[in-house]
């Protein structure tokens, strides 16, 4: 790489540092913060560290009388600046309160080790600021599939989780949804509580499976790896009699996602089972 590539990116770092700084707003006044083009500054609220490797990060809006203005399936790229350097550390993050909610603005952010982007969101204390911008997303409207299979590895629960509660919560729409969810080990499963409440109350429409690469010796959950053979256990074999009609949503690591879809010309096990490449959609 030449000396001039290398200094054009850094002047352009730089740059955007600036434009980072002079131009990040608090948005409209009167209306939502994202309801308006560019970057936006929010401000810390409080922090919770949720498990052991996992911060909820609520943060302040603006306009306490206003939502984010932010849709499912929206997240967020934030612009962190590590160790307080000139070079930006953009991260996407998927809002997890309900989108409804005035005032605030959440995100549950897993630490990575060595993760420049998790560390810096990590260290964020109530008053901080940390810029944001909107990152267009997959379009959900009510009904538009009978049947969600919802597949997540790790952190990727996040986007899940929000467009679970939003099509839950919504009257009009009818959508069930089957949500397998792969970690590492039963301490990675920081939103039990919240997916039992939604199986309690919508015994038809919402189905949660667990599987734990190293789970404890009394843990309840599925053993193992996302595989073909768990899903069809699962009955998430495409076509008929069974699932006519189902939309698999997945995100997780890129190797869960490239097991799963196959990556660019690949054959993934989803196909396996019968979906074709317009049944799948890949969250990011």
């Amino acid at each position: 790489m030449s000396f001039q590539i290398i200094g054009a990116g850094l002047a352009g770092a730089v740059a955007f540092a600036y434009y980072k700084v002079a131009y990040a707003s608090e948005g409209p006044q009167g209306k939502p913060i994202f309801s308006s083009f560019g970057p936006k500054s929010l401000k810390v609220h409080s922090t919770e560290l949720i498990n052991h490797n996992t911060k909820k990060i609520r943060f302040e809006l603006p306009d306490k009388s206003q939502t984010s203005g932010l849709g499912l399936c929206s997240s967020l790229l934030t612009i962190s600046f590590p160790g307080g350097g000139v070079l930006p550390c953009p991260r996407p993050y998927t809002p997890t309160n309900d989108l409804d909610e005035k005032g605030y603005l959440e995100l549950m952010v897993k630490h990575y080790p060595g993760g420049k982007g998790s560390t810096a969101l990590h260290a964020l204390k109530p008053g901080d600021r940390l810029t944001c911008l909107p990152i267009p997303a997959f379009k959900w409207a009510p009904n538009k599939f009978s049947h969600v299979a919802m597949i997540a590895g790790g952190a990727g629960i996040t986007p899940m989780w929000q467009l679970a509660q939003g099509i839950l919560k919504n009257p009009d729409d009818h959508a069930r949804i089957s949500l397998v969810w792969g970690v590492n080990t039963d301490s990675d499963i920081f939103l039990k509580d919240q997916f039992d409440a939604l199986e309690k109350k919508y015994p038809n429409r919402f189905k949660v499976t667990y599987v734990v690469a190293d789970k404890d010796s009394k843990s309840p959950y599925e053993k193992g790896f996302v595989t073909a053979e768990l899903l069809e256990k699962l009955g998430l074999r495409h076509g008929p009699p069974r699932n006519n009609g189902t939309h698999v949503l997945v995100c997780g690591p890129p190797p869960m996602d490239k097991a799963l879809t196959g990556g660019k010309g690949g054959s993934g096990l989803l196909s396996k089972l019968g979906y074709k490449d317009t049944d799948i959609t890949a969250l990011r």
